[in-house]
């Protein structure tokens, strides 16, 4: 087992984990063809953590949102607007779903999206805040957002 595996236990754990965002400045949301990490803490600063959030540079709708604890384990990952994705199982779920740590596969299992925890899909930073709240942040950063962030 490598330093990148964790049990489902420990994964879930992380993932509910109260997380402050690490700054107080502004959070610049990328442009088209960007990415930008937001640091977090926990909330009684033992674990580090880390939200990348990524758009594509030909499709508008395209973004990813990426949560890795101790900077280098996937706990929970969405995906919009890509292809579709295909679980190690043959299922096969639509363009827009959420990734979450699966003991022995890591972020290879995709489920939909859970509407009730990701309110307008369209809206990309209502969605990072979404992401952000479902991954345990309590206390959202702000942001500010460039001539082509939307």
């Amino acid at each position: 087992m490598s330093e990148l595996d964790i049990s489902e236990q420990e994964a879930e754990y992380l993932l509910q984990l109260p997380k402050i965002a690490e700054t107080t400045e502004p959070v610049e949301l990328p442009d088209l063809g960007g990415r930008t990490d937001i640091p977090l803490v926990s909330d009684d600063g033992r674990e580090e953590f880390v939200v990348s959030f990524t758009r594509s540079s030909i499709s508008l709708t395209k973004r990813n949102h990426h949560l890795r604890a101790r900077k280098v384990i996937g706990l929970a990952r969405l995906d919009l607007d890509g292809p579709p994705h295909r679980n190690p199982d043959g299922q096969e779920i639509g363009p827009r779903h959420l990734h979450i740590y699966r003991e022995g596969y890591r972020l290879k299992f995709a489920i939909e999206v859970p509407l009730d925890k990701f309110g307008d899909l369209d809206n990309a930073l209502r969605t990072l805040e979404d992401f952000l709240t479902y991954c345990g942040v309590k206390k959202l950063p702000e942001f500010s957002r460039g001539l082509f962030s939307k």
